[in-house]
């Protein structure tokens, strides 16, 4: 079990492009054979790449359509992106990054060859020529980005030699250390801006009575401004009309593509206040991984709390009391030791008849799997302190996992991003590929989990009693 520490969290995107963010994951299976470039998509590419591309790329019928939708500047910057990742293409790459005319293209070059620019240090130097005298200064501060990121990797690269050595030791807690360093290189990396007394939750605090009975809405991965995201909001309006919620519970990927850039930026309104104000309840949230990509996005959704009635995000990790339940609010993009400590003292002190955990990152789902780093670090504290619940996103789609002790696990990422594809999966009891909602209610005998499509009909229930 500890080698499955080696394994990391990535960003997945259309073409599988590194660190992009668009719509289509790269783990899901396509079902279609890989075909050549569409000429619809051949057209929107420069003449000087179409070629290449046209000769190179193979991608399933309905990864291109996804594609189809980008803007051009993003088609072609993924374009390229696939180009850089195929070690033959680096030649023909590193030879347009000298011709190109087009200083945006310049920029996408520079960031499809990163790959190229970890493994060969002797062409750094064209790297480095960039940074320093580049006509255009976009230019020049995109290969400084660039040439910051591969020496952090290098540094990422001895962290991974110094991990391995504790995996191979059955260290544990030493591994932990290395991973919680690893994600401060990350942040460094991405330029997150986030100080450290903003990881430290409050006390624990109350939302509901004691002994209330309480129903509440979680959902995930929607702050996408799609329709889809509308329509599953408009159906959870509809729905609270006759099932009037007592608040709410978001799971990460609260805005895409990499969150938001201020408690001021437009999209609060758009993407948030007006879709699920309506519903006249408070949300309390978590950070997922397009949230924690922005630089100021984990801020911001932080200190958005002080402006708004609905949204609620004291810290990255917290916990609450609601009627009968304790819910714990947890960071799964940024989990450290600190974060881990607090979690086990919290769940040992509560004497609440439900205890449910929430986060972004599943720990198993028929989409992604096992996700061995949780299972590793988070599951054995959830088992000891017999938690009932753990609720989560990152996934788009609705799930129930098999419990493992006292744990159920639930996936609920069907709120409004591009719906997933699921395999295979032994832990498997409930899946289906839709947009739609999860309603929690509890009392002092039963809590029940339900999933609810678009159209406000119930799929699937499952009841824990005590």
């Amino acid at each position: 079990m500890l080698q499955s520490l080696l394994r990391r969290p990535v960003l997945l995107s259309i073409f599988a492009a590194p660190l992009m963010a668009l719509p289509l994951a790269a783990q899901v299976p396509a079902k279609s054979p890989s075909l050549p470039l569409s000429d619809s998509i051949l057209a929107r590419i420069p003449a000087d790449y179409r070629a290449e591309a046209q000769a190179k790329i193979r991608q399933p019928e309905e990864i291109q359509q996804q594609a189809g939708k980008m803007a051009d500047d993003e088609l072609v910057a993924t374009v390229l992106h696939v180009l850089g990742d195929m070690p033959a293409e680096s030649a023909f790459l590193l030879d347009r990054l000298d011709k190109e005319p087009s200083a945006t293209l310049r920029i996408d070059l520079i960031q499809a060859l990163e790959k190229h620019w970890q493994g060969d240090a002797q062409d750094l130097s064209i790297l480095e020529s960039h940074a320093s005298s580049d006509p255009d200064v976009t230019v020049s501060i995109a290969a400084i980005e660039m040439l910051k990121t591969v020496r952090i990797d290098s540094l990422s690269r001895l962290l991974n030699a110094r991990l391995g050595a504790a995996v191979a030791a059955g260290d544990i807690h030493s591994a932990g250390l290395v991973l919680d360093e690893q994600k401060l290189l990350q942040q460094t990396r991405y330029g997150i801006a986030f100080p450290s007394f903003m990881r430290v939750p409050p006390p624990l605090f109350s939302v509901a009575p004691a002994g209330k009975p309480i129903r509440v809405l979680a959902f995930g991965d929607f702050g996408t401004g799609s329709p889809a995201q509308k329509q599953t909001a408009a159906a959870m309006v509809t729905y609270a009309k006759s099932h009037p919620f007592d608040f709410g519970l978001t799971l990460g990927d609260n805005f895409y593509p990499r969150g938001l850039n201020s408690p001021d930026d437009p999209r609060w309104q758009t993407q948030w206040e007006e879709l699920y104000s309506p519903m006249h309840i408070p949300f309390y949230a978590v950070l997922g991984n397009h949230d924690w990509s922005g630089p100021n996005s984990p801020a911001a959704e932080i200190l958005y709390s002080a402006r708004s009635q609905s949204w609620h995000m004291p810290a990255p990790y917290y916990t609450f009391t609601a009627g009968t339940v304790q819910f714990f609010a947890f960071d799964t993009p940024a989990v450290d030791e600190a974060e881990l400590k607090w979690l086990d003292e919290e769940l040992t002190k509560s004497t609440a008849l439900w205890k449910v955990v929430f986060g972004h990152y599943h720990i198993y789902s028929a989409t992604r799997g096992d996700n061995k780093e949780l299972i590793a670090r988070l599951l054995p504290i959830l088992k000891k302190d017999h938690v009932d619940v753990y609720l989560n996103g990152h996934d788009h789609n609705l799930q129930e996992l098999k419990p493992e002790g006292s744990v159920h696990f639930f996936v609920s990422g069907g709120g409004g991003a591009g719906l997933y594809e699921m395999n295979p999966y032994d832990r498997s009891v409930f899946r289906q590929k839709v947009n739609g909602f999860t309603v929690l209610e509890a009392d002092s005998k039963t809590l029940a989990l339900s999933f609810v499509g678009t159209d406000g009909s119930e799929l699937y229930r499952r009841t824990l009693t005590k």
